[in-house]
């Protein structure tokens, strides 16, 4: 049935601010570009989003059970009533979806045994559900242990070296740790490396609780049961634990996958469970050595000591079985018209650990309700020029795994056709819009926020975005998503955006009626974002030219080598600059700008043939893969790019220019020269191939 598109009422090119050229697109494509983007602006159905979500959330669903089939079901069943051709991608991986058997108890000077799972609350009928499982960390080794106590802080190896210089004991004992600082799986790795037994994480009050604010039903904060769930997996990779390099195909299919035997992976082997604050404050608050660093102290009401003293015990044991399960991508496509095999694509997970209002399937709802409004303005004569993808991915949780044996298994595809990935993650978790991006589509986002308007404000997204700055702020990606294979691995051009705001983080709380209370009560925000990512999408694969911004290449490199050279300084003291750096990043800015006023005129003029438009985009798709090094990193060979990573370190942090930020880590400046002239040669590169793209164009 064709659908009918609302009347234009909200949404005028006054309101919206359009300017006189969007970027990539000839002059006489204009108009014809912002009338496509009115209608798909009220193509948008919040009320559609609120509906996805109850629906998604309706059951706990980790990977690889059947109610996360449930879910890729609905996906699929949407998608295609919106016209999208929707394609399964399974896979098998190795993980543990289960928490098994755990047991945190105190033994003495007395006996308690604690807490590992939220309790109940009045109003939440979903807290209560029998299907919720207690607090686990997926990976955590199987064993029993009893022992003494020491509290590791965040448990950063800066803390255990800490430690060390206060003189404590490590070895055979029992750290606590709380969340915060790190990705949780090195809290482990480095428990590990400095000889603790087991390893039992917590979040502080201080961090996420009533230091904060109300805690739910209160209010949005961690309360005294609240427990943070997640994954441990530190692989020198990211993925399936058993096919580095290769997808995770089904043991089942056609063609086969050799796996690594999992006795030959180095998987954490001590035990490691998280319990709420509650129950951590009977163990801290019994302990009874020295007296934590002030740094160290949390929001609990007492002094906080590092060592437990022989009197206090603790018993941790964790029996958690790990086996393959079948996760499943769930891939839709609306094909593009002009240039079908340039590929936009739009992700989110899908899976969770309960019931994943707020993470992840606030994005998931949203990706719903885009791909409804971008049907509805097909069958109403839009067009979409490249091919638009909005994937559903699995087993996030466990290790970013589903969007990575995507990536591995079509790495090929991507490199030549990609042009860019767009990571939605949890996007409607709050009211405050952020993103984070490589840099040449830093530029494509803050220019859809200023076609977009912020609900109830007045205001454009844009505007409320940069609140009094000039500009807003933009972050870096990091790790812990769906971006990592895309852009560090192939190269794919990539950002992260959406709205955020305070949350009961990987908790049996996270659920619809957290939601509805403290989210977003007025469900606004969702089809806030589905317009912002679709006027990216429409962008992107509309415009004649791919609009990445180039000058913002050498724009961004000036500033992180500068941060670069000031890290450098902690090991190097007499270290000057990365002279060969800051001289190919002198001549990229003027090629960028050089190529930049040579398309400008050619995009107002309207003189590109097809062909030179062909060679065009084909070049542009290419720049990114000039920071790919097929060696890889120093820290992970999986690792390709060496523009940025994910911190080794820290899990979740971004590291811009690795190679140099890992020399500084190790303490090895005696190789800063040959970075300095290898990052000279990739820039180099790059303005090479920015060249002959303005060869094009003269």
């Amino acid at each position: 049935m064709k659908k009918i598109l609302t009347p234009l009422l909200l949404f005028s090119f006054a309101v919206t601010g359009f300017s006189q050229q969007l970027d990539g697109f000839f002059k006489s494509s204009v108009q014809a570009q912002k009338e496509l983007e009115e209608k798909f602006l009220q193509a948008v159905k919040p009320e559609r989003f609120k509906i996805h979500l109850q629906e998604l959330t309706k059951n706990p669903h980790i990977t690889g059970t059947p109610e996360n089939e449930e879910v890729a079901a609905y996906m699929a069943k949407i998608m295609r009533e919106a016209g999208m051709e929707v394609t399964l991608y399974p896979y098998d991986v190795y993980l543990p979806n289960n928490p098994g058997k755990s047991l945190i108890e105190i033994k003495s000077p007395e006996i308690i045994t604690l807490t590992q799972q939220e309790g109940p609350v009045p109003g939440d009928d979903y807290a209560s559900d029998p299907r919720l499982h207690k607090g686990f960390n997926a990976f955590s080794g199987s064993a029993d242990v009893t022992a003494q106590v020491v509290y590791v802080n965040f448990g950063v190896k800066a803390d255990y070296e800490k430690l060390e210089e206060l003189g404590v004991e490590l070895t055979g004992k029992i750290a606590i740790a709380r969340y915060g600082g790190n990705f949780r799986g090195y809290k482990a790795k480095f428990a590990e490396q400095y000889g603790a037994a087991g390893l039992i994480i917590y979040t502080d009050p201080k961090d996420n609780g009533y230091s904060r604010g109300d805690v739910y039903p209160d209010g949005p904060y961690y309360n005294e049961t609240t427990i943070q769930r997640g994954s441990l997996l530190t692989m020198p990779f990211t993925g399936d634990p058993l096919t580095p390099f290769k997808p995770a195909l089904p043991r089942d299919g056609d063609k086969k996958v050799k796996r690594k035997d999992p006795s030959e992976m180095p998987f954490h082997t001590i035990p490691v469970s998280p319990i709420g604050y509650g129950a951590a404050k009977e163990i801290l608050s019994r302990m009874t050595g020295k007296v934590a660093p002030e740094a160290w102290q949390g929001g609990l009401d007492f002094e906080y000591k590092v060592e437990g003293g022989e009197e206090l015990e603790v018993r941790l044991m964790v029996d958690q079985p790990i086996d393959f399960i079948r996760a499943n991508n769930v891939v839709g496509k609306f094909t593009g018209t002009t240039n079908p095999d340039e590929w936009i694509i739009l992700g989110c997970h899908y899976d969770a650990w309960s019931f994943g209002a707020t993470d992840p399937n606030s994005g998931t709802a949203m990706l719903l309700t885009l791909s409804e409004a971008l049907g509805d303005l097909i069958d109403n004569g839009g067009e979409l020029k490249r091919s638009v993808m909005i994937a559903h991915w699995d087993a996030e949780e466990h290790g970013v795994i589903g969007s990575t044996e995507w990536v591995e298994q079509f790495k090929k595809e991507l490199g030549a056709n990609a042009v860019t990935y767009m990571n939605f993650d949890a996007a409607v978790s709050g009211k405050n819009f952020n993103a984070s991006s490589a840099p040449t589509m830093k530029k494509v986002i803050t220019e859809a926020t200023k076609a977009v308007q912020y609900p109830g404000e007045g205001k454009t997204v844009y505007e409320v975005w940069k609140g009094a700055n000039d500009e807003p702020s933009m972050g870096n990606l990091g790790g812990g998503s769906d971006h990592i294979a895309f852009y560090m691995h192939v190269g794919v051009p990539s950002l992260g955006a959406g709205a955020g705001g305070p949350t009961l983080y990987h908790s049996n709380y996270d659920n619809f009626s957290f939601y509805e209370k403290f989210s977003d009560p007025e469900f606004k925000m969702g089809g806030m974002v589905a317009q912002v990512a679709g006027i990216m999408s429409l962008r992107l694969s509309n415009a004649e030219v791919i609009p990445y911004d180039i000058p913002r290449y050498a724009t961004d490199l000036k500033s992180h080598v500068e941060s670069s050279e000031l890290v450098v300084k902690r090991v190097a003291e007499d270290f000057g600059k990365f002279d060969q750096v800051h001289a190919e990043i002198e001549s990229l800015e003027s090629k960028s700008e050089k190529f930049q006023s040579a398309l400008n005129s050619a995009l107002e003029s309207g003189s590109l043939s097809s062909k030179e438009i062909g060679k065009l985009n084909k070049g542009l798709l290419a720049l990114e893969k000039s920071w790919i090094d097929p060696k890889g990193m120093d820290f992970g060979t999986w690792y390709k790019s060496l523009y940025v990573s994910t911190d080794p370190f820290s899990g979740y942090a971004s590291w811009i220019l690795p190679g140099i930020r890992y020399e500084v880590e190790t303490n090895n400046p005696g190789s800063l020269e040959e970075w300095d002239k290898k990052y000279a040669d990739v820039i180099q590169d790059l303005g090479k191939k920015i060249d002959k793209l303005t060869a094009i164009l003269d």
